[in-house]
């Protein structure tokens, strides 16, 4: 049949608009993706019944959920303040929680009634009206969401898809100002604890916890919140491998994820989003060393593959989404010492496509992978007014159709997992396909049936699978059966995993009893695997300070750890967390004579501790650091001495005389750290001869820099005109740099005079720091001025960046 012209055009308009407007049309995107032999995509839902997909989960009935993002970038009902330059937003007000807040456009959408083809046909909203919604979980008779500022609870205990009254706010406090880097990835751990991100440019302000970047974790039954690890760069995505090791995504390209441990500090960037909470970490993880980095530098929804599905060599990759690199990866993790080294291993889906913007990943119940696509011209954020098209959004199912694999999937349906008896979901712990595991553990968790727990207990005892048996333990702990009579006879477990997990919950409890704190100690002197002492050493952290310093003496006297990644820093993370309130212990245990045959304490713990007394800056804090002195070894002192002087130089107390360490600084005379030291401590003597080392040209550059860096900080009075006499052109650059920063200390019309005199026979450098002193005082920009208007100064040799500052002063004749 021949259609009327107006209507021809109308069927050709229909067609062609996505080609030209929108990119492509959703199912001719998933004709011109490419991917391995033996892989497809087939399109699972697209606009209009879905836009802007953040995150995607299924749930226990096998329907998989979606947060369509649609109030991104804006909230909805709050008017900004004020914007900075990392589009980090003040608001005027903390909107209250919904449905009495403003009402927004993101919407939690459940997907159904997926025909031959895998087609999605059935779309139902389980909320709307929500306000920068990014993420969600199932269980506990509800659904859990996160919409910042807060973590809510949904219940829906007749399972009916419909909110039985308005939702429970469980935690408050996460940032907003950036709603690309909200909280974010609700993720259920195999504790029993409920772990998200949150990324770069926010704050969250929980209970007391500030924190920018990170993991935290909420605990649904005892309410607890704790901030699991710190920093990491924008994460968006993390999960748990088959050991549960906790792997987390990054926006830092050449990396791809972070290895997070319990009590770990991470990178950030720290000029841009402030230094970490704990001052005195003295040092930080990095990410995953990574190697043939191919693609774009944010990575995010990354999951490890423990499906069915796909050929076996992809289970344990790390799978994730390349964001602008329009591209889903996978990456080889492989053991290195107490974490991990990752390569790239290959693209399992190139879209031809750069509007394809993949937002999130999880794995289905039948073993394939799920990939929620923004689908948008625009993937970057330049500033929260950025025009955005909301109509578009896709979702893609990653599937293996070849033969050289054996498809296998587990008998039970999705649908009824939650009528299945406890015993029976016991069962599926050892499938093949982890989306069956973790349902069946999160639904034992729901339940906290004490009927299985003498099953449990006899699984993780006695089965000769290493990873049912660990399975067992998580499933037992969900369900309320592991206590520490149990933790006994799992400490010395055959599987080193299960006495990792026995360690981990353990400490999750802050205290243990005399005979299990004994077992714990046993096992720091004697356990052969690395990842038992890496869990002991987050957990001594945890402890009481007299158990946490005992373990973390007997792992680091071992010195078997040295050269480890994380271990000799999680060691001095728990002597941190102890030494300022047990000092007697710590010196005892990291001070002693024999602690300093130990290179993990002479080269990671100890000077550390010296320097963290030192910044602590008490009586009690200065006089350990005396007693430190007294025990070093010769050889190792001058390391001790740069610690103590470091340290003094970040207290912010006001220092206190301390005999003892006096005496001991008395003995090192002249050397450039011990003068420091002492001058840090008020010793007269020490200042002396720090001006004179200072304006000495028989001394080194170095040590010349080194005392003028600590008269700029000290600002002593006598220094003034020593500092004078360096600012001329017989002295090095460095030197009258240096000079100047001292003098940038006193308000002197000596010195403006002094610096003027000087100033034509400075070099370039020297005199752009000689224009920053004069400019930072009304006389001497006023004495710099008048050297411009009468012709000595050119004016094109101050930079328009320095000249601003004039007004600052806010005052009238300058201006």
């Amino acid at each position: 049949m021949r259609l009327p012209f107006y209507l021809t055009v109308f069927v050709v308009l229909v067609t062609v608009r996505p080609l030209i407007g929108q990119g492509f049309a959703p199912e001719q995107a998933a004709k011109r993706m490419t991917l391995p032999r033996g892989f497809e995509a087939k399109l699972v839902a697209s606009e209009p019944d879905i836009a802007q997909p953040v995150c995607i989960e299924f749930d226990d009935r096998g329907r998989l959920w979606c947060i369509q993002y649609l109030q991104y970038p804006n909230p909805a009902g709050l008017s900004r303040v004020k914007v900075d330059r990392y589009s980090r937003t003040v608001y005027d007000k903390v909107p209250e929680p919904p449905p009495h807040g403003p009402k927004g456009a993101d919407r939690i959408t459940i997907i159904d009634g997926f025909d031959e083809n895998g087609r999605a046909h059935k779309f139902k909203d389980f909320v709307n009206g929500l306000n920068l919604a990014s993420g969600l979980a199932f269980g506990h008779g509800g659904v859990f969401v996160l919409q910042v500022p807060y973590l809510l609870f949904y219940p829906d205990r007749n399972r009916d898809d419909i909110p039985d009254g308005d939702p429970e706010v469980l935690l408050t406090g996460f940032g907003m100002e950036d709603a690309h880097s909200v909280a974010n990835s609700l993720t259920w751990g195999p504790d029993g604890w409920l772990y998200g991100c949150q990324g770069s440019t926010v704050t969250a302000h929980i209970r007391g916890i500030e924190f920018q970047q990170g993991v935290w974790r909420y605990h649904p039954l005892t309410h607890r919140f704790e901030l699991f690890c710190e920093g990491g760069g924008n994460s968006w995505g993390l999960d748990f491998d088959e050991d549960g090791n906790l792997i987390y995504s990054t926006n830092l390209g050449p990396y791809r994820m972070l290895h997070g441990v319990q009590g770990g500090y991470y990178w950030k960037s720290f000029g841009k989003h402030g230094a970490l909470h704990n001052p005195y970490t003295y040092g930080y993880f990095d990410h995953v060393p990574y190697s043939n980095f191919t693609g774009g530098h944010v990575t995010d929804g990354g999951i490890i593959y423990q499906g069915d599905q796909f050929p076996a060599q992809f289970r344990g990759k790390y799978i994730a989404n390349d964001l602008l690199g329009h591209a889903v990866q996978w990456h080889n993790l492989e053991r290195h010492g107490s974490t991990f080294n990752a390569s790239y291993g290959g693209e399992l889906l190139t879209p031809n496509d750069t509007w394809f913007a993949p937002s999130d990943l999880t794995m289905g119940p039948d073993g394939a992978l799920y990939v929620a696509d923004w689908y948008d011209k625009r993937t970057a954020h330049p500033d929260p007014d950025a025009d955005w098209d909301r109509s578009n959004g896709r979702i893609y199912r990653i599937q293996f159709t070849g033969t050289n694999v054996e498809h296998r999937t587990s008998n039970v349906e999705p649908r009824t997992l939650e009528n299945l008896k406890s015993k029976e979901l016991i069962n599926l712990l050892g499938d093949s396909n982890d989306w069956y595991v973790r349902k069946a553990r999160r639904i034992l968790a729901d339940r906290r049936d004490k009927s299985v727990v003498p099953m449990l207990r006899k699984a993780v005892l006695e089965s000769t699978n290493a990873h049912l048996a660990l399975e067992s333990l998580w499933a037992l702990d969900v369900s309320g059966g592991f206590d520490e009579a149990f933790a006994q006879k799992l400490l010395v477990h055959r599987i080193p995993q299960i006495r990792v997990w026995a360690i981990r919950l353990l400490g999750d409890e802050n205290s243990v009893k005399a005979r299990t704190a004994k077992k714990l100690g046993e096992l720091a002197e004697t356990d052969g695997d690395v990842m038992v002492r890496s869990q002991l050493a987050s957990t001594a952290k945890r402890l009481p300070s007299k158990t946490g310093l005992a373990i973390a003496h007997d792992i680091a006297t071992r010195d078997l750890d040295g050269k480890d990644p994380y271990i000799p820093l999680l060691l001095w993370w728990a002597v941190e967390h102890h030494c300022v309130a047990d000092i007697n212990d710590s010196l005892k245990l990291f001070a002693s004579s024999n602690s300093w045959n130990c290179a993990i304490n002479h080269e990671t713990i100890a000077p550390r501790l010296m320097r963290r007394y030192a910044a602590e800056g008490t009586s009690d804090t200065l006089a350990a650091c005396a007693k430190i002195l007294e025990q070093v070894p010769k050889k190792y002192r001058a390391s001790m001495l740069s610690s103590l002087s470091e340290g003094l130089q970040e207290c912010t107390n006001k220092l206190v005389t301390v005999p003892a360490l006096e005496e001991q600084l008395a003995h090192d005379g002249d050397n450039v750290v011990a003068v420091q030291a002492g001058a840090r401590l008020g010793e007269d003597y020490q200042l002396r001869h720090a001006i004179e080392m200072a304006g000495s040209p028989s001394v080194s550059k170095t040590d010349r820099l080194a005392m003028l860096k600590l008269l700029a900080d000290l600002a002593p009075r006598e220094s003034e005109q020593p500092a004078l006499e360096l600012i001329n052109a017989t002295q090095p650059e460095s030197i009258q740099i240096g000079a100047l920063a001292v003098l940038q200390r006193f308000d002197d019309p000596q010195i403006i005079t002094t610096v003027l005199a000087a100033y034509p026979k400075m070099s370039a450098s020297v005199r752009s720091r000689a224009r920053d002193l004069l400019l930072a005082r009304k006389a001497g920009t006023a004495a710099l001025l008048q050297q411009v208007e009468s012709g000595k100064i050119a004016p094109k040799e101050i930079p328009v960046d320095q000249l601003s500052r004039v007004s600052l002063h806010n005052d009238k004749q300058l201006n």
